[in-house]
């Protein structure tokens, strides 16, 4: 079901994150992202000639994973494009640091501790959630067979709403690792936890 109808409006910004998956010959995986920030009205900007006139990026910025079915990085490689300023680019080099990495548990944590604040660009940063994710539903199907070879509930089992351990999708698709609801009630589960 769509959203209702809006009010009456002006588009004045639109980001665009587009993220894409590649299984490449040599058995790796490319994660890549790209972002822009577009802007319908002029912005002043002293580093790129004063303005930065409406439909020219303010944004964009590219970032590629490549990474194994063990979701590891083995590369990391960012790219700014257009930036507001001139020194934004002299960070990219900085997200070489995600080499090693495991994209799982504490993720976003890790991230963070690396390239946070001034250790890394904002939006080179936040693309990194959206890849993250991409990666996981490319590589869905590796990662099944891996966690069947090694006997291991499915790690996709509390991820949202639908895929609960008490959800009836869980007991029909997982029926061995659904678990009933212990009785308590919503109000209950909040207060408990």
């Amino acid at each position: 079901m769509p959203l209702s109808t809006a009010a009456r409006r002006q588009l004045i910004h639109t980001r665009t994150v587009t993220c894409n998956a590649f299984k490449r010959d040599d058995g790796l995986w490319d994660i890549e992202g790209h972002m822009t920030d577009i802007k319908t009205l002029p912005i002043p900007n002293e580093d790129r000639g004063g303005s930065i006139p409406p439909g020219e990026p303010l944004h964009e910025m590219w970032l590629r994973l490549t990474l194994d079915t063990q979701l590891t990085i083995h590369n990391a490689e960012a790219s700014t494009e257009h930036a507001p300023f001139l020194i934004c680019p002299n960070i990219t080099g900085a997200y070489k640091a995600l080499k090693g990495l495991n994209i799982g548990p504490g993720w976003t944590k890790k991230v963070r501790a690396l390239l946070g604040k001034a250790g890394g660009c904002t939006h080179h940063t936040e693309l990194l959630g959206p890849m993250a994710t991409t990666a996981f539903q490319a590589l869905y199907e590796e990662l099944k067979k891996q966690e069947q070879q090694k006997n291991q509930p499915p790690a996709i089992i509390n991820t949202c709403h639908a895929l609960a351990q008490n959800s009836p999708v869980t007991q029909r698709l997982w029926p061995e690792h659904y678990q009933a609801d212990n009785g308590q009630s919503e109000s209950d589960k909040e207060v408990s936890v």
